[in-house]
Formats: structure tokens, sequence, C-alpha cells
């Protein structure tokens, strides 16, 4: 079994700062990620909650994923390697974020090795269309406003992904600005 990698690359209209902060973040992704119910921190990180070493559990329906925070360049590199709640092992993503005249180059890329043979496809496939809609802010199928478990307080949340939030941040700030 060999090692399966991915990646895209998107362009977001904002500032790095802006892309890196809801990242970070892992309390928001349940309110603007169409792909997470739930985040826990599991355990917080060395000098920060969710710094070097954070352990953040993130639900959906019946899957847990539990993510260790490994890297962290402020503004330009955010992280991860997964240590439990799917079928693959030696999981990281590296996300890249370089600032362009147009906002921020996204690069998100992953590399991972499948538990069970001839599966590494599939995960490549389902990871790679899972950080596509992370990025789009595009869920993979419909899905109607829920209720959302975030650190014990229960809030409602629709279809709103980060990608929409900085688009409606970018054009208050235009409009403001003249």
């Amino acid at each position: 079994m060999g090692t399966m990698h991915f990646r895209l690359d998107q362009t977001i209209a904002a500032a790095p700062a802006d892309v890196y902060a809801p990242l970070r973040d892992g309390a928001s992704w349940p309110v603007w990620s169409p792909l997470v119910g739930s985040f826990e921190l599991e355990r917080p990180g060395v000098d920060e909650p969710e710094g070097l070493g954070a352990i953040r559990v993130f639900r959906t329906g019946r899957v847990a994923t539990r993510e260790e925070i490994v890297e962290l360049l402020p503004e330009r590199r955010f992280s991860y390697v997964l240590l439990s709640g799917l079928a693959i092992r030696n999981y990281r993503a590296d996300v890249d974020l370089e600032p362009t005249g147009r906002g921020t180059v996204l690069h998100w890329h992953s590399a991972f090795t499948a538990k069970v043979p001839g599966s590494g496809w599939l995960y490549r496939w389902q990871l790679a269309g899972s950080s596509a809609s992370l990025c789009k802010g595009s869920p993979p199928t419909p899905r109607r406003p829920r209720e959302v478990r975030v650190q014990s307080a229960t809030r409602p949340v629709g279809r709103h992904t980060l990608h929409d939030r900085w688009l409606a941040e970018a054009q208050s700030e235009a409009e403001a600005s003249g």
C-alpha cells in the first residue's frame, strides 16, 4: 500500500489573516463548515488552547475524527495529523496561505496510507472533495439548517460557509469605504 496524495489550490477573496483565523478556531467550524456538526477541544495546546499539540475532535453524524495540530506559522501555514476516525494512517495535511493581489491562495496538500488495501483511491477522492467543499463553501449535498453542539453550547446554524462569510465581509468593507 503506497502513500496517497492530494492537493487543492483555491483563491479566496480575503487577506491571509482572515483565512487563517477560522482554520485555527475549531469551535467556529460547525458554524461555517457544511461538513462539521460539532467540535470539542480534547486537549489544549502547549501555549494556547488551539496551539501546537492541541487535539481537536470534529463530529458529523456518527463519525468523529481526532486531529492534532503539529505546525503553525501565523497567517502562513496550518498543519495537522489525523489521530483516529478514518481507516487511514499517517495522514498529514498542510494548509499553506499565499497572499496575492486578489486575496489569498490556499494550498491544501495531504498525504496518507489506507489501512484497507485497495481503499486509498476512495479516501483520496472523499478527502479531496471534502477539502474542496470546505474551501469553496459548497457542501457536496444539500443540507437543511441544523442545531449543532459546540463546547456545550447549542445554537442554530444555517448553510453559512466560510467562503460566504469572507465574501459578505469583503462586500461590507467595500460598501463602507465608499
